[in-house]
């Protein structure tokens, strides 16, 4: 694979695409984010707000907590928050900026204004639909398919931009079905340094920093600290707490920037701190730990490409399974090594529930990542899964279109019974 060759710049692009920066949650971001263009448009404090939201965004934006706002959680207190502090030309960093008195700022205009929630039936599963009134005037925006794809913009009822989701997302993205493992692992060997270093550098700064504050301070369910004091100081095990504890520091209010993998910040976490934690302690060079980036990344993307952004089936197990193959790199291992390691991950831990963005997210993580090691460890001692055990079917790609479409079709009611199962308290 060369530099000039289609798929080389395909890989890069999607790189450059998916590797993006977030403060705090991408879905409740994605409702600030709407919040803020809402204001923007209506041009002043709405008093009174209407938000829509499909299935799937209520389920992972209801028990997270939203940055810069001294522990709020939920759909109503990103609104208020992407209202209050929300710039929207910063897109999933919208509430980045906060000021001494901007938590006391967005709790009284929480307090003090209607914002109604209604949940969706959207033929759509990532859906964000806000209409926000004051006085005479209203603005409406909608956000479908993709965490930042405004596909409509109105005041006062009349349309001020409206595009063709379909088309737009298309045609302006790469196309992540060009992926495949073992061009993936063609594609790490050969990558020019150059082309990847800025968006890999961003990725270790930010997710190494999140993972560090993660295990000092009391977060969440505090996974990271309870594997460290209890497992043991073993590079597998700090692989696992230092994920975990990063995502506890996430969904529990840090203020800290992630960088995302599809859409999502504890996927990104999952697929890149487990393997810079191993090439630290295999003191392997920094182009080892770039190229084996780039394996876990892509491997990662690929892997929930055909299941959309929003599921029932857990996306860190996707990403521990891409972890698993960046380790499975960074130590000299081929395609063959690689490819077992997916499998094997894939067939331990595919199921795991995706119940919304919360602490036993780190939990889950810790898990994601142990079956990617595990499967690695497996493929060392010769020991595999085979085709027809279970979902498991011959060749890794076969493997992950089965996966695919356990996450994709199977577990369709499954999301609907954990929607109804969380809004049992509502």
């Amino acid at each position: 694979m060369h530099a000039h060759d289609k798929l080389y710049k395909t890989y890069i692009e999607i790189l450059k695409s998916e590797l993006l920066t977030a403060t705090g949650c991408t879905e409740p971001s994605t409702i600030a984010l709407a919040a803020a263009k809402v204001r923007d448009v209506l041009e002043g404090l709405p008093e009174r707000i209407e938000v829509s939201v499909s299935e799937p965004i209520l389920k992972n934006a209801k028990s997270v907590v939203v940055p810069n706002t001294n522990n709020l959680k939920g759909i109503r207190a990103a609104t208020a928050a992407g209202i209050i502090i929300g710039d929207a030309t910063k897109e999933l960093d919208v509430l980045s900026e906060v000021s001494e008195t901007s938590n006391q700022d967005i709790l009284r205009y929480l307090n003090a204004t209607p914002i109604q929630l209604k949940p969706i039936e959207s033929e759509y599963i990532f859906d964000v639909d806000m209409v926000a009134y004051k006085g005479s005037d209203n603005a409406r925006i909608r956000i479908i398919n993709s965490h930042t794809n405004v596909v409509l913009i109105e005041k006062n009822n009349a349309v001020l931009f409206r595009k063709d989701y379909i088309g737009d997302v298309i045609g302006n993205t790469p196309d992540k079905q060009l992926l495949t493992v073992e061009a993936i692992v063609q594609f790490a060997n050969c990558v020019e340094i150059d082309d990847v270093k800025s968006v890999l550098d961003r990725q270790i700064t930010n997710n190494s920093a999140i993972a560090a504050v993660g295990l000092l301070k009391d977060y969440g369910a505090n996974i990271g600290s309870v594997l460290m004091k209890t497992y043991g100081n073993d590079i597998k095990n700090i692989a696992k707490a230092k994920a975990a504890a990063a995502s506890d520091a996430r969904m529990s209010g840090s203020e800290l920037p992630v960088t995302i993998v599809s859409g999502s910040g504890n996927q990104g976490l999952t697929a890149s701190i487990p393997v810079i934690e191993y090439a630290r302690f295999l003191k392997v060079s920094d182009e080892k730990l770039y190229r084996a980036l780039v394996v876990s990344n892509l491997v990662s993307i690929h892997q929930k490409t055909g299941v959309g952004p929003l599921s029932a089936y857990c996306g860190a197990v996707f990403a521990g399974a891409g972890a698993g193959a960046g380790i499975a790199y960074l130590q000299d291992g081929g395609f063959e090594a690689v490819a077992h390691t997916i499998v094997n991950a894939l067939a331990i831990i595919s199921g795991m529930i995706c119940d919304g963005a919360k602490p036993s997210c780190a939990a889950k993580i810790a898990a994601s990542v142990d079956a990617g090691i595990l499967g690695y460890m497996m493929y060392l001692e010769k020991q595999e899964f085979l085709g027809g055990d279970g979902i498991i079917a011959k060749g890794v790609e076969n493997t992950i279109a089965n996966v695919n479409r356990l996450a994709r079709d199977g577990m369709k009611i499954t999301d609907k019974e954990i929607v109804k199962i969380m809004s049992q308290d509502e």
